[in-house]
């Protein structure tokens, strides 16, 4: 089983959104045995909360079921998961501190964004001070990015249906 941790800053609102999304994407793919995915924060800021209002909003609207409670990224999660995907370069930075200091120096973190040719090293921008435009734009961000990262690992793990 491929598991995926999607890492935001404080998991309510674009990591939660990925996660949902993805899990969509693998249902439609007929994938649902070949993954696990996760999300969660870098901050400690939101643990146990539902997600954004916003989130669930846009979830909503696009059919996505989002079933999670904020909480932050831990030692077990670096050694549990194959792909770190973080959605700014602020928590990509977070992550590759946290690596060293539980002892898996050798993960490599992933950006969201570095899936799409053309968009590399840009952000997923936060969404939490702004307006609900601000969600519907990290959804469209979200779903271009996660059909690239899954046709890559479903290349990359030799998974056909």
């Amino acid at each position: 089983m491929i598991k995926v941790l999607f890492v935001c800053l404080g998991n309510i609102c674009r990591s939660p959104l990925a996660e949902a999304i993805f899990d969509a994407k693998v249902q439609e793919s007929n994938l649902l045995s070949s993954f696990k995915s996760d999300s969660a924060g870098t901050s400690d800021y939101h643990i146990g909360e539902l997600p954004d209002e916003r989130t669930i909003l846009v979830g909503k609207k696009h059919n996505l079921q989002i079933n999670h409670r904020g909480r932050q990224v831990n030692r077990t999660d670096f050694r549990d998961f194959h792909y770190i995907i973080a959605m700014d370069e602020n928590n990509v930075k977070n992550l590759n501190s946290m690596k060293v200091r539980y002892g898996f120096p050798e993960k490599e973190i992933h950006l969201m964004r570095d899936f799409v040719p053309g968009s590399e090293g840009l952000p997923v921008p936060d969404p939490y001070y702004g307006g609900e435009e601000g969600f519907e734009e990290i959804y469209e961000i979200l779903d271009e990015a996660l059909d690239n990262f899954l046709a890559k690992v479903k290349e990359t793990h030799q998974l056909y249906v």
